[in-house]
């Protein structure tokens, strides 16, 4: 009754989550190269002989980049949307291409994959949940604004990536042009420390175990400021900054005795409309 999770590396310099259960495993996104992608792994004890598929975010350089060697080394399918992939640019065999749909699991062997839509900067992006021995794990990066998709898959969460990616007044008072900081505090770029805060303070389910903050910016967020900001709230929560420089270690999650079932809304029910940008921006 348990998953095991661990980031290899999150932040504007390249993303990569793991999830697994043991037998078999994804990566959420590839964006630092397949040999600093073995070695981390190797380092926490894992394999890549259990990843059995790639799933895609979104199409920026962060969390793509190392795709291409990764997929065709191991052979591994690559769950990416059509928008996705032609904006990306991926360099990867055709037969290895699976494309997705928002709403509809994938199953991976014993874990369930779930993409929903996300606003953030991209073509057509989305947040994931993985499912696998009655534990939920989100993954939740890259977002503009905290919408009514986050919330609702928060809420049935025992562990999350969230992204924490700004300080507010680091942000204002910091070196980046205006353009820039409005594009990434502008609801289609990044969460800030408040908006995490409040989506983690207002939504965690009282069994969730772990809290990973993730894709901090370099230099308009502190991992001190952040892993204080959220130690005072956090409760029997642990919460791990996830490092743009090495790995995390693998935490092991378990449903314990609680009922996390998700009722999605149909698609064309969906409380989120998200009109595509189709722009190549990559946000620190």
């Amino acid at each position: 009754m348990s998953l095991y999770i661990a980031s290899l590396n999150s932040g504007s310099n390249g993303n990569c989550y793991y999830v697994g259960n043991g037998q078999e495993a994804i990566l959420v996104d590839a964006g630092i190269s397949c040999r600093e992608t073995e070695r981390r792994m190797a380092r926490i004890g894992l394999s890549m002989q259990t990843v059995k598929a790639i799933f895609v975010s979104h199409e920026h350089t962060d969390h793509i980049s190392g795709i291409p060697v990764l997929a065709k080394k191991y052979g591994l399918p690559v769950y990416i949307t059509d928008a996705t992939l032609y904006h990306g640019n991926i360099d990867i065999k055709r037969e290895q291409v699976i494309a997705f749909k928002p709403y509809e699991p994938v199953q991976i062997g014993d874990l369930a994959i779930q993409a929903f839509p996300k606003f953030h900067d991209a073509a057509e992006p989305h947040s994931f949940i993985v499912n696998g021995n009655n534990v939920n794990i989100g993954i939740f990066t890259d977002i503009g604004s905290p919408c009514d998709h986050l919330t609702l898959h928060f809420k049935h969460c025992h562990a999350a990536f969230l992204e924490a990616n700004y300080d507010e007044e680091m942000l204002e008072k910091g070196s980046y042009p205006r353009h820039l900081k409005n594009r990434i505090r502008g609801g289609h770029g990044h969460l800030s420390n408040k908006q995490a805060l409040e989506v983690f303070t207002k939504h965690r389910p009282s069994y969730m175990s772990h809290l990973f903050l993730a894709h901090l910016s370099r230099d308009n967020n502190s991992p001190q400021l952040v892993q204080q900001l959220f130690n005072d709230h956090a409760g029997n929560t642990q919460i791990i900054v996830a490092s743009r420089f090495e790995e995390t270690a693998v935490y092991h999650v378990q449903a314990e005795h609680t009922t996390a079932s998700i009722s999605l809304p149909k698609k064309d029910e969906s409380p989120l409309r998200i009109k595509p940008s189709y722009t190549q921006l990559r946000l620190w």
